[in-house]
């Protein structure tokens, strides 16, 4: 039998329109397909961690008190971040990578995150971006100079994975994570993109858009004078 927790979490995730399921949420915000019936029929963590509550919110566009845990424990740890967003202030988390050889390339790993904070408003109307879909990472290597320097922070939307228009994007290209410049090459069968660095001692290559996975766009930097 579901608690109150757990049948409040079903209930708005049955009468979101448009109409989804716990599978169809459950990646949405990122996680494995199973997650959210682990978690409702199973109690498979026993509550949405914050991240992945705020990212639930935006996707069934409700307030995200009303996916907030039981008063107890669990519910104290998430006040910090709740207050903040009710002030209008959203969370980004940093991925912490790690760089492989080749310029640019990332590995990816999702351990030892820390939060960035950004108005909500900003995010939303400036960058066109839900919080909940934004990650940020280091790049790491030359491939992208001027453009993009080593050590310099990027944002990248998650939900951004259609590589027209052209633009900055991290995929992995068969080799590893990379933030290239990908263009969708016009009229062709099956779908190819061109991979292109800023820097010129890198060469354009090409891949069928069926050969890579397109992590998101980069559509923000941060860099350190």
């Amino acid at each position: 039998m579901m608690d109150p927790y757990r049948k409040t979490l079903m209930r708005l995730i049955q009468e979101r329109t448009p109409p989804t399921d716990l599978k169809k949420a459950s990646l949405a915000i990122g996680r494995n397909h199973a997650y959210l019936h682990q978690l409702i029929h199973r109690g498979t963590p026993r509550v949405l961690p914050e991240e992945s509550r705020l990212r639930l919110a935006d996707y069934l566009d409700v307030e995200p008190d009303l996916l907030l845990p039981p008063s107890g424990q669990s519910r104290s740890r998430s006040v910090g971040a709740t207050a903040l967003t009710e002030a209008g202030v959203a969370p980004v988390p940093e991925v912490r990578v790690t760089a492989q050889a080749g310029g640019g390339a990332l590995v990816d790993r999702e351990d030892d995150r820390t939060n960035w904070f950004f108005p909500a408003d900003w995010l939303r109307h400036e960058l066109r971006s839900k919080p909940g879909d934004l990650r940020i990472i280091t790049i790491d290597g030359d491939s992208m100079e001027p453009i993009l320097l080593a050590g310099d922070k990027v944002m990248v939307d998650l939900s951004r994975t259609e590589p027209s228009p052209p633009g900055i994007f991290v995929l992995n290209d068969g080799f590893g994570l990379v933030a290239k410049r990908i263009e969708l090459i016009p009229n062709s069968s099956p779908p190819r993109i061109a991979i292109v660095s800023a820097n010129d001692r890198y060469a354009r290559y090409e891949r069928d858009v069926s050969e890579v996975r397109i992590i998101g766009r980069v559509v923000w930097f941060s860099r350190r004078l």
